[in-house]
């Protein structure tokens, strides 16, 4: 009953404050039903720290400890909508599983999510809370995003949650005919969250706007 009710959240995390949230992203130009659902399902609150619980349905990044924050829900929900339009694929890679509030909202929408986090702790924390909120269609390794997951490619989607001054090589490698690939590209101050969609013989890119995220640390 105390996990229920901690879910659904009270006063700041509640249901009301949520529904505020989807309406200012809706209003912000977020058009998909299924992701605007998500993000008023998933209890952000549980993903933060205590003490940032009240803070959690506005829609602003805040820390979650070790230099790194868990995303607005605006780029949020902009990337996973920009990722899943016309989405005809199944296995998606995520890179940067941070506090899994992102997974949390991409893996009901696909078939499986497979995430990699270089930071262990937050690792065994996302997955420990993706089990509680019941989701189990999400593959987890700890390890360096820029490597991405070679096992399971190629990958129809891949969204990257950090910056980086170029897209990888290797998730470029990784990333299906046809799929496309979400990623805040650029130095802090000046990044460009970017769509690159892989044809037979070359990847056409487009920007999706304007964002500000952690750097795209290489090695474990």
């Amino acid at each position: 009953m105390q996990q229920d009710r901690n879910i659904r959240g009270i006063g700041m995390t509640s249901a009301r404050t949520r529904d505020r949230l989807v309406e200012r992203l809706r209003q912000e130009g977020i058009k998909s039903t299924a992701v605007l659902e998500q993000i008023r399902s998933v209890p952000r609150h549980l993903f933060v720290d205590e003490a940032l619980a009240s803070r959690a349905y506005e829609d602003t990044a805040l820390p979650i400890g070790l230099g790194q924050t868990i995303s607005q829900p605006y780029v949020v929900a902009r990337m996973t909508e920009a990722l899943l339009d016309n989405f005809s694929g199944e296995s998606v890679l995520e890179i940067g599983t941070g506090c899994g509030y992102q997974t949390a909202v991409l893996a009901p929408l696909v078939k499986t999510v497979h995430t990699v986090e270089r930071i262990r702790e937050f690792y065994q924390k996302a997955r420990q809370r993706l089990r509680e909120l019941d989701i189990y269609n999400v593959q987890f390794r700890p390890g360096d995003g820029w490597e991405g997951w070679p096992k399971y490619a190629p990958y129809d989607g891949i969204l990257v949650a950090a910056a980086a001054a170029e897209v990888p090589e290797k998730l470029l490698e990784q990333l299906a005919p046809e799929g496309r690939l979400i990623m805040p590209l650029g130095p802090a101050g000046r990044q460009d969250l970017i769509m690159v969609v892989r044809k037979n013989d070359h990847y056409e890119q487009m920007s999706l706007g304007a964002v500000s995220f952690v750097p795209l640390v290489k090695g474990k």
